[in-house]
């Protein structure tokens, strides 16, 4: 699947060197733009400089020409036209604190993160506008269903620019839509970001579903009803329903709870076969958002009023060890209702 001709060529900065950042770093100067990729290690840059591929997440996959590596935040964000944020959401606050005042402004700067901060309950374009100084042309979430590797690899895929500033997400959309990736700007934030981040707490729970044993029926029941309770949520915090339906909502929820390459599904399977949480994190290098926003999205829920039982359990499981049949069996004993409440 081809996209459309090269875009204008930009200097862009991404931010984070973890597999998403430097998959999207690898897209956008497969796309033509200049790129600056920064990661926070010096001595992890450093190697990356050398071997010219990140062969700790997408080994394999070599550095193109027009891709630098730093971690010097001048030099990776003076005179970017386009910044990308793919820090994971704990560390985002600190990272951007420092980064923050280094930003051009008129930068269109976009989060790739999916994640909820605990303390403040903020979505990651909340908490980038309020710790980057300076004032940026637009605030954008990426979002939607996209594996980093399969993205590396030029697979065709699909996914969600929510901006609430249509004309500067068309500028975006262009600059990033090109080969196998194709982009679609949407108004709601608010929703693509809250569904981007509450999926994964979906796929934790059917990820440990699955760790028990528990085949597909019980996880298209899981995926189904998750997708209610995540369009409860974002419905009351201003989201639409569409979203929910399209490429940041049910594509991505079906992809996170489904792939082989899920991170949360898998801390959730290693969960369900009798690891505990620590156990389960320290045997992946790479991030798994669920277990953070899982805490973040109860407080949420319970700040609204909006119950979310299948979260809930989630909670109770990784945080109060409350046993995963135990939890599942929670699930199935709740009152009988009509299919559309929760």
């Amino acid at each position: 699947m081809m996209g459309p001709s090269t875009p204008e060529a930009m200097q862009v900065a991404v931010v984070g060197a973890g597999s998403w950042g430097t998959a999207l770093a690898l897209h956008t100067a497969s796309a033509g733009h200049d790129v600056v990729l920064w990661g926070h290690d010096a001595k992890k840059v450093a190697r990356l400089r050398e071997e010219r591929e990140n062969t700790a997440y997408l080994a394999g996959i070599p550095f193109p020409e027009n891709l630098s590596v730093t971690a010097t935040a001048e030099e990776a964000l003076r005179s970017a036209q386009l910044i990308i944020s793919a820090v994971p959401s704990s560390f985002l606050r600190d990272v951007w604190a420092d980064l923050g005042p280094c930003v051009e402004p008129g930068s269109h700067l976009i989060s790739a993160t999916k994640g909820i901060e605990e303390e403040s309950g903020f979505r990651m374009t909340q908490l980038l506008g309020e710790v980057v100084p300076v004032s940026v042309g637009s605030l954008s979430s990426l979002s939607g269903p996209s594996f980093a590797r399969e993205l590396a690899e030029g697979q065709p895929t699909a996914v969600a620019l929510g901006c609430a500033d249509m004309v500067a997400a068309e500028e975006v959309q262009a600059a990033l839509s090109y080969g196998s990736l194709r982009v679609y700007r949407n108004p709601d934030l608010v929703g693509v970001e809250i569904a981007g981040a509450l999926k994964n707490v979906i796929a934790v729970a059917v990820g440990i579903a699955a760790g028990l044993g528990l085949g597909a029926n019980s996880s298209a029941a899981l995926i189904c009803r998750g997708l209610k309770e995540v369009s409860t949520l974002a419905l009351e915090l201003g989201g639409r329903a569409e979203t929910m339906m399209g490429l940041a909502g049910l594509g991505d929820l079906v992809l996170t709870c489904n792939g082989p390459l899920s991170r949360n599904r898998g801390l959730g399977v290693a969960i369900g076969r009798g690891q505990t949480l620590d156990e389960a994190t320290c045997d992946t290098k790479m991030v798994a958002e669920g277990v953070v926003t899982t805490r973040s999205v109860r407080q949420m829920a319970r700040r609204h009023g909006v119950e979310m039982p299948i979260a809930e359990q989630v909670y109770q499981v990784l945080y109060t060890g409350k046993p995963a049949r135990e939890a599942i069996d929670k699930l199935l004993a709740r009152a009988l209702v009509e299919e559309w409440s929760l």
